[in-house]
């Protein structure tokens, strides 16, 4: 049993280990080592990635405590390519803005071993552990630049807010432990079908507080107050960090903690969803309108997309969480884009984060300007762009259990969202041209071109996609 549970949890130790050789190499080559402590990081991400896709081995670790699972496989290697992304976009950023340094990669892996605890964990103390690891590492990560108040004021206000979380989140947990005796998802299923239709009133409350403590990791309304200021305040390439891969670990977390133990009552857990995904579509749709700052549109956009991908959880079936997984997989490819538009953004020494100075983009950078208006009209769901797709699955799954409001509410909050994403295609295309960009660094361009084809191919390439997320959804029914 020990020799399955070692090669099952082998990427995470894979990770730990080289986590902590990279720290010794960083300490004992100084700020000379930064290049390599970024490439080996990269290079341990591809391994751990690797290791995911090919051991095949499925089943439960720890005590039950860590599960391996099609979902889990499928999540923990997007997480990981996100991951190892955002890494390849920084390095050019942290040198011209002074704060490159080598633990800058080694957070980031370490967040990557958070996140991919979550994704496998099957307990209520697993959940715990994997989450502050990866939340630990993320308050460092956005007050990396200690030179820029914006950024430790980012730090700071992540950090109050997401301890107030994480006390929410052990309440709830404590709650449910104590009312059903159990902290493992199965102990806590059967507690809840024996219990038949007279489930507790505490353990009731105890399900509330752990959905508020998993809503605050996706910045779900009305938990979302720390993530406009935390996406401007934060280092850029930070901000792409956070948009992608955090998100995709903490929403396959809250489908793993809500599906798995909390099936026999889903009608007191869906109307709890069913309320946060409305006010996260409406709340992400009109917020942004007013904005300015292109990261703190980002932001609201967040939101609202958050919003969209727990109508699939909502709806509490296979093809909701099918829905979910094809949604989390687009909107990180999109948003990795589009940050890499937004890196993109210079001139001179200085980033460019007004949107109001792409006015003219189409002119003087007509390839950038031409994929930052696709991946914008995907995230505004326009057919037959990847994001469409997103949208159809978790508002079908909706449908298919009767949440017909749910899925008018989300239709309505796209349409008022489209309207930001086509002021800035207008901006780009029809105002008179700003001043030239900065030429657009290698590493940028590649990420740039990949996620440009992949939002506009996604027809092609859609087949396999849908099949490993079906895959992954039959993992919990």
């Amino acid at each position: 049993m020990e020799g399955l549970a070692i090669t099952l949890a082998l990427p995470e130790i894979t990770l730990a280990v080289g986590a902590m050789v990279l720290l010794m190499v960083g300490v004992f080559g100084g700020e000379r080592s930064v290049s390599l402590v970024t490439s080996l990081s990269v290079l341990l991400l591809a391994i751990a990635a690797l290791m995911v896709v090919f051991a095949q081995t499925n089943g439960l670790a720890f005590n039950d405590a860590f599960v391996v699972d099609p979902f889990a496989r499928l999540l923990k290697f997007v997480t990981i390519v996100g991951s190892a992304v955002a890494i390849v976009m920084a390095g050019g950023f942290a040198r011209r803005m002074g704060f490159e340094r080598f633990e800058f990669p080694i957070l980031i892996v370490i967040a990557t071993l958070g996140m991919m605890m979550m994704i496998s964990a099957n307990d209520l103390i697993a959940l715990y552990l994997g989450l502050e690891l990866q939340s630990l590492s993320l308050y460092v990560i956005a007050a990396i630049n200690r030179d820029s108040l914006r950024s430790t004021e980012a730090g700071l206000k992540y950090f109050v807010l997401g301890a107030l979380s994480s006390g929410m989140l052990l309440y709830g947990a404590s709650l449910i432990y104590g009312f059903s005796g159990h902290t493992s998802f199965a102990g806590i299923a059967g507690a809840l079908e024996a219990a038949g239709g007279d489930v507790p009133l505490g353990l009731t409350f105890g399900l509330v507080f752990l959905i508020a403590g998993l809503a605050f990791k996706v910045s779900a309304v009305p938990f979302h107050m720390w993530t406009p200021d935390v996406y401007e305040g934060a280092p850029t390439p930070v901000t792409a960090f956070f948009a992608a891969a955090p998100k995709v670990a903490a929403m396959a977390l809250f489908v793993r903690a809500i599906i798995e133990p909390f099936s026999a009552v889903t009608p007191d857990w869906q109307q709890v969803l069913v309320f946060i995904s409305i006010l996260s579509m409406v709340l992400g749709a009109f917020a942004a309108i007013g904005q300015r700052n292109i990261k703190r549109l980002m932001a609201y956009s967040s939101i609202g997309h958050m919003g969209f991908a727990l109508v699939g959880l909502a709806a509490g079936t296979e093809a909701g969480v099918q829905g979910v997984v094809v949604y989390l997989i687009i909107y990180m490819a999109t948003n990795l884009g589009a940050f890499a538009c937004i890196l993109a953004m210079r001139r001179g020494d200085g980033m460019v984060e007004d949107i109001n100075e792409l006015s003219g983009l189409a002119r003087t950078n007509p390839v950038l300007a031409f994929v930052l208006a696709m991946l914008l009209f995907s995230l505004a769901g326009i057919p037959p762009l990847a994001g469409f797709f997103g949208k159809f699955y978790v508002f079908l799954a909706a449908i298919e259990v009767g949440l017909y409001g749910l899925a008018v509410i989300g239709v309505l909050a796209s349409v008022v969202g489209a309207y930001y994403y086509l002021r800035i295609v207008k901006i780009m295309y029809f105002d008179k041209p700003s001043e030239a960009m900065s030429r657009v660094p290698a590493e940028l361009g590649v990420v740039v071109g990949v996620s440009g084809a992949f939002v506009v191919l996604f027809v092609i390439i859609a087949g396999p996609i849908n099949s490993a997320a079906d895959l992954a959804a039959r993992s919990f029914f």
